[in-house]
């Protein structure tokens, strides 16, 4: 899900839940190559296979608190301990408690190979709307996608460790004020720790126009040139755009990213524009692009091996 910012006085703004109404206007786009691509760095029959299943009725719309949230948090911790990643903690959960929720983030960890103490955070929230009026709001887009990602990442380190040491999050309650990024951002354990980077994906399956958004770098310069300079493969389109420069609704503290970013952590945000499903029963996996998500993901985890080459 996405937040806008939209009452404003003359010396700050309020922010509501609301389903974002795009309004794109001038965006950085990332000239390159059209070719298709067939060189993933992941399983894609994987990455849809998670998807598909996370996204279905039998998840029950994974809205915090309920049955099909904690069946979701289990299937998530499976995945990635089949894949050898191992727990940020002494456990993969990160339980918090909010108004009348008991949620849970859940928490892997890849170290990276040089050792060191900087970590960089991939982030996707796991949760959703739940069951309303007896209908299912799957969330295939927003974000199962994203879960989805997590994984095929958690794939790729497996043969492919990363230098700096990784924490993959499945945030919790995002729909519900983007509680489980706080908890996280605010943890003392967490603060013990020197993350570097946060990297967010949030909503990333699907674009009439192709068009894979990147959001951070006009606060963190030193993240833009593994954008602008990153050579386009297959279907996405990666953009740069949504940083409150008139070139579009401003992204900024969109979804999970704006803990990280408040706490003046790095980040870049990966997300789509909003679409005709947006918040609605109809957010199936039916409805993906298969294609442009195997891309995103794929660019996604391209710009992540440039950042983490870097010295952040």
């Amino acid at each position: 899900m996405k937040f806008k910012s939209i009452l404003c006085t003359s010396v700050f703004c309020f922010a509501i839940y609301s389903c974002k109404t795009q309004t794109t206007k001038t965006v950085t786009k990332v000239e390159s190559n059209t070719s298709v691509y067939d060189n993933y760095s992941y399983t894609t029959d994987s990455l849809l296979k998670h998807i598909k299943t996370l996204s279905s009725d039998a998840f029950e719309g994974r809205r915090t608190g309920t049955a099909g949230a904690l069946k979701a948090k289990t299937y998530i911790i499976e995945a990635l301990n089949k894949l050898d990643v191992g727990p940020l903690g002494a456990h993969y959960e990160q339980h918090f408690k909010f108004d009348k929720y008991d949620a849970v983030n859940v928490l892997g960890l890849i170290k990276g190979t040089e050792k060191n103490n900087k970590y960089i955070v991939i982030s996707a929230h796991y949760d959703h709307e739940g069951v309303k009026n007896g209908k299912v709001y799957n969330g295939a887009d927003d974000d199962a996608s994203g879960v989805s990602a997590l994984i095929a990442f958690a794939e790729h380190f497996k043969k492919n460790p990363p230098k700096h040491n990784v924490i993959l999050a499945a945030f919790d309650a995002e729909e519900l004020g983007l509680k489980g990024a706080y908890h996280f951002v605010k943890d003392n354990t967490i603060q013990q720790r020197n993350i570097v980077l946060n990297l967010n994906m949030d909503m990333i399956s699907r674009s009439d126009k192709n068009e894979l958004f990147a959001v951070g770098s006009r606060y963190y310069p030193k993240l833009k040139p593994a954008i602008d300079n990153y050579k386009k493969i297959g279907k996405a389109n990666l953009l740069i755009g949504h940083e409150g420069l008139g070139d579009g609704d401003n992204w900024t503290y969109s979804s999970d990213h704006a803990a990280f970013h408040k706490a003046k952590i790095p980040f870049i945000y990966f997300g789509v524009a909003d679409h005709e499903d947006y918040h609605k029963p109809t957010d199936d996996f039916e409805r993906i692009d298969t294609v442009f998500y195997q891309d995103a993901v794929e660019t996604i985890l391209q710009v992540f091996k440039q950042y983490d080459a870097l010295e952040l």
